[in-house]
């Protein structure tokens, strides 16, 4: 039964329940936004409280709301209104009481305008967005500990990427390339496997030396394994009695791979079948590494040693994943053309290279229905175990003979550990799949 059947049912008014809906809506978006506002007005004077948020909303609201039946002046003079009174709060925090900030202001036209929304009768926008916009003000403090640790470099290279990003999008093409790379869904790509490594690479920046180096190669791992295994390696160069230390941040930056390509394959693929299909093997790999890491754990010294990591959230660390993923998109749909599965799987030695973009381009591969998802897995997997193998060459050309020396056996192990696991669980699916 439809909700106006039900209304007429009851005999109410649908232009009262309409109406109440909508104030109700408003209301709770008001108190929400207005209740921190208002939070801060035990440290500082506070010009616009939980009753002026929730006003403000309700007018945008009743604005709308009332237009088709009065004229769409209303709508034109509240919203003239809003904007001289945001202008007056801004004139008089920083002039007449000589403070600083535009937040207020701003989020006061930011409530007005979800009120115009709840008006037009949409409602899960201006909510969700009015969560957002609270979370992000209650946040303030730790956002702003967060961009103090940003470099006007990260800051900047940031910006240039985004924008490049923002002119490629919109131009080009949404047909297939060769029937294989969607250009658009590669940009996506790119943009979200970045966000997340910046999200890890604005973590580590922050831990700084609260975390110590053995925990910050966990952290820098998700920004980009090589990169941590290569800046580890280079401090085991001047400080030899950190080499536990920085034999474990490697062993864990290894975990990290692992956890980053499952989430990559997530991204490409939301269903999932691709990621759950690599994740027994690197799973098993993952436990391996973490018991070596166990045995090793008491002969950490303390130390406060940081990681230099480029930010992956740059024109070229960015564009450098999208260009091997691409490379690889095409290189293996037209391998798979001629060589089948085997040729897919030469693919994987791409992990000497980049382990995370040939994830990418397997999965975007299976789930444009060109390869199937168990040699989309298994060829991920391969390149996990491949990359991994290349980490003590990595420590052996820029770190000390001592950490080659510490971390040659163990990643030997976790190679054949992850070989092994791929071989029974490829044999484990086939066993499964004749049997039923």
């Amino acid at each position: 039964m439809q909700i106006l059947d039900i209304i007429n049912n009851f005999g109410l008014d649908p232009f009262l329940v309409n109406f109440l809906q909508k104030l109700g809506v408003s209301l709770m978006i008001g108190i929400l936004i207005g209740i921190e506002r208002e939070h801060w007005r035990t440290s500082k004077r506070v010009y616009a409280g939980v009753r002026t948020f929730t006003v403000t909303c309700l007018i945008g609201m009743l604005a709308t709301f009332m237009q088709p039946y009065v004229s769409f002046d209303i709508l034109l003079i509240t919203t003239i209104f809003m904007i001289l009174s945001c202008i007056l709060m801004i004139y008089a925090v920083n002039i007449v009481y000589g403070g600083s900030g535009l937040t207020s202001a701003i989020a006061l036209f930011f409530t007005y305008l979800l009120g115009i929304l709840v008006g037009s009768g949409i409602f899960l926008v201006p909510i969700v967005s009015a969560v957002v916009l609270t979370f992000v003000l209650i946040k303030k403090r730790p956002l702003h500990a967060l961009a103090e640790h940003l470099s006007e470099k990260d800051i900047s290279g940031a910006l240039k990427f985004l924008a490049v990003v923002f002119v490629l999008y919109p131009i080009v093409p949404d047909e297939p390339v060769y029937n294989v790379l969607n250009l658009k869904s590669a940009i996506l790509i790119v943009v979200l496997v970045s966000s997340i490594s910046f999200v890890n690479y604005l973590s580590l920046k922050k831990m700084g030396l609260k975390g110590g180096i053995a925990y910050s190669g966990l952290l820098g791992g998700l920004v980009s394994s090589e990169a941590t295994i290569v800046a580890l390696a280079n401090i085991s160069r001047r400080r030899g009695n950190l080499t536990e230390n920085i034999y474990t941040g490697c062993m864990l930056a290894g975990i990290s791979m692992l956890i980053r390509n499952i989430i990559i394959a997530l991204i490409v693929d939301t269903s999932g079948r691709t990621a759950l299909l690599m994740l027994p093997p690197f799973l098993i790999m993952g436990l391996a590494t973490v018991i070596f890491v166990l045995f090793e754990k008491q002969k950490m010294e303390v130390t406060q040693e940081t990681l230099d990591i480029e930010s992956p959230f740059a024109l070229v660390p960015a564009f450098k994943f999208g260009l091997i993923f691409v490379i690889f998109l095409l290189l293996m749909d037209t391998v798979n053309t001629f060589a089948g599965p085997a040729g897919t799987y030469a693919a994987a030695l791409g992990g000497i290279v980049n382990s995370a973009a040939v994830t990418a381009s397997v999965t975007a591969l299976a789930l444009s229905g060109s390869i199937s998802y168990n040699t989309a897995a298994e060829t991920a997997v391969m390149a996990g175990i491949i990359s991994t193998l290349t980490k003590p060459v990595f420590i052996k050309m820029t770190g000390s003979k001592e950490l080659f020396s510490r971390s040659l056996v163990p990643f030997t192990l976790l190679v054949v550990i992850g070989v092994l696991a791929l071989i029974g669980w490829s044999l484990f699916q086939h066993r499964l799949f004749f049997n039923w």
